[in-house]
């Protein structure tokens, strides 16, 4: 029976208009892009990865940094485990800055913000929090509190002052700002929409964000991503070896 060829690289396989304070995971392959869309202006997208084939392996924003030499991240930038590997590389971004220093918001927070909520009283309309809402999707896949580590929020930007404080900039990213990903290994991604940890809103923000999935075109020895750093060719060639089965 003839098969049907497989999609063009720049088609859509799935979208999803995730609403904001909201949580969402999945699996995605090898060869798969994430592209993220800021739909209202303001977002927030906090992201963990895993390696669904070894749930000890994860993000790590320490070395994801310090081997990149960077304060922020913006296209080119690869967002590397604890095993020396790259989970995804940033290949498209209209904004030039997303965080991975401030981690997430708490229940603690968010109350002392815009006040108590709970879903017994406001059903989904209740204010989540960026850490909770980590551990709702964590403990599909068995992890806890203690699997909690430095995440990305994407769409976020905080700045250091003469005295070292960081502070939040409230309006860096505008409606339609994107920011795409492409997957270098099979990655578990953890995911909410809840406000970044030093947002000072008046009110409780609620900015949805576009997921859509496409197939990536295949990495050359040309690629941005690739060359940016030393660092990063040796990253690729840790999941070189990881996929040859020997690393």
């Amino acid at each position: 029976m003839k098969q049907s060829p497989p999609p063009p690289a720049d088609k859509a396989l799935y979208r999803y208009d995730m609403p904001g304070g909201k949580h969402w995971s999945l699996r995605l392959r090898r060869g798969m892009s994430l592209a993220l869309t800021d739909l209202e202006g303001g977002a927030n997208v906090g992201m963990l990865f895993f390696n669904p084939e070894n749930l000890l392996e994860r993000y790590n924003a320490p070395d994801t940094l310090k081997c990149q030499h960077t304060f922020k991240l913006t296209r080119g930038n690869c967002l590397y485990s604890d095993m020396g590997r790259i989970f995804s590389s940033i290949v498209e971004d209209s904004l030039g800055w997303h965080e991975t220093l401030c981690g997430n918001s708490t229940a603690e927070q968010v109350r002392e913000k815009w006040g108590g909520s709970s879903y017994q009283s406001d059903l989904n309309d209740w204010l989540l929090n960026g850490r909770d809402s980590f551990l709702i999707e964590m403990a599909k896949y068995g992890l806890g509190r203690r699997d909690l580590a430095a995440n990305i929020n994407f769409f976020s930007r905080v700045e250091a002052d003469a005295g070292g404080r960081l502070g939040f900039v409230g309006d860096h990213s505008r409606a339609g700002d994107r920011v795409c990903l492409r997957f270098e290994m099979d990655t578990l991604v953890i995911a909410h929409t809840c406000p970044h940890p030093l947002n000072a809103a008046a009110r409780y923000p609620r900015r949805p964000v576009r997921f859509e999935l496409r197939r990536a075109p295949a990495v050359g020895d040309d690629d941005y991503c690739r060359n940016l750093r030393p660092e990063n060719r040796r990253g690729f060639e840790n999941n070189r070896l990881y996929h040859l089965g020997l690393g």
